[in-house]
């Protein structure tokens, strides 16, 4: 008579940064539900870029650009949300995840605040933003300068 013993584990398997599968204990966590904002993920990209320059990875816009495959417009406007109060930026990094349809807060209507050059200005600003009829953030026309 053989005897065989078995054991059963649950592991899950997930892609690392360099595409390496990665096996884990346990079973595959639950995905989060909805997405993240674009403007949150424009937020993170600045943060990415400014620190690519800070360390000297890149020289400049212009090399984030030209790496990126996107305009130096572009470049300057995702690098514009850095001139926004910490507060405003802290904020829109976490805003909560959109179920379904368009994004509430987009690049377009915050701009507008990132060129104030005072941060309390800028937060009067961010407290009269309000969700437009499109799904279009759009800042009151009462602005403070």
């Amino acid at each position: 008579m053989t005897d065989t013993a078995s054991k059963k584990y649950k592991f899950n398997t997930a892609t690392g940064r360099t595409g390496a599968k990665k096996y884990e204990d346990g079973e595959t966590p639950p995905s989060p539900n909805g997405r993240v904002p674009r403007i949150s993920k424009l937020m993170a990209l600045a943060i990415r870029f400014e620190t690519l320059m800070r360390d000297s990875t890149v020289e400049n816009q212009a090399e984030i650009a030209r790496l990126a495959m996107i305009s130096r417009a572009r470049v300057t406007q995702i690098m514009n949300l850095l001139n926004l109060a910490p507060e405003l930026q802290e904020e829109i990094l976490f805003l909560p995840r959109v179920m379904s349809g368009k994004d509430r807060v987009h690049l377009k209507g915050v701009l507008p605040i990132s060129v104030k050059p005072i941060w309390s200005n800028q937060t009067k600003l961010w407290k009269t933003f309000e969700i437009g009829d499109n799904d279009r953030s759009v800042v009151k026309s009462s602005d403070p300068s």
